[in-house]
């Protein structure tokens, strides 16, 4: 792994804002896993109680439909950490999927062994709590940007707060995040820069 790229230890200090006791344990309840691109770090449906966190890449996550439609979710790119609150439940199941969008290195941490840490220390319950904090921030952040903006906004959005994976990602995963098919994205583009050739020549 390119040492400058956040470790597993690097995002879960960051949420907890100090040190964190009984590391070893929580190493030991981890899996790595190096994804190739398309690979599938998990699916809908799956019996999967864990905490994510990216070190190296880009995990797309999608919400699939049965009769083969996707939705582009969000992205989570090194040094963020994600989990399906719903397989976090009792009993619970995966709501969504989650694949590479390039070749990744991805931390698979048990939830239960998180919890009991959480039960025993401050600075891990901190670090969970944060953790969960920051998710639903960005969960809130994205409905509102698909409840009240428009396409064209929710595409430069897209572009001011994401501009590393503008050239990383596919168009049509773009367009999914924002809503819109391909070719109407292609169409979004293509008014931007007449916009702006406009307001060069003005």
């Amino acid at each position: 792994m390119d040492p400058t790229h956040p470790t597993l230890h690097d995002v879960f200090q960051r949420l907890a804002g100090c040190a964190l006791p009984e590391w070893p344990q929580l190493e030991a309840a981890t899996t790595e896993r190096r994804l190739t691109r398309g690979e599938p770090l998990f699916t809908a449906g799956e019996d999967l109680p864990c905490v994510f966190a990216v070190s190296e890449g880009i995990v797309k996550m999608v919400y699939e439909t049965p009769k083969g439609d996707a939705w582009v979710k969000g992205f989570a790119e090194a040094g963020v950490c994600f989990a399906s609150l719903s397989a976090l439940e009792d009993q619970g199941r995966t709501s969504f999927s989650a694949y590479a969008e390039v070749p990744s290195w991805v931390h698979q941490v048990r939830y239960a062994v998180l919890r009991e840490l959480a039960d025993r220390h401050l600075p891990w319950q901190r670090a969970v709590a944060n953790a969960m904090r920051i998710y639903g921030q960005r969960k809130e952040k994205r409905e509102l940007e698909l409840l009240t903006l428009s396409p064209p906004e929710r595409y430069q959005r897209f572009l001011q707060e994401h501009p590393a994976l503008v050239n990383v990602l596919r168009q049509r995963d773009v367009a999914s995040y924002i809503r819109v098919t391909p070719v109407a994205l292609s169409r979004i583009k293509a008014r931007l820069l007449r916009g702006a050739a406009d307001a060069v020549r003005s």
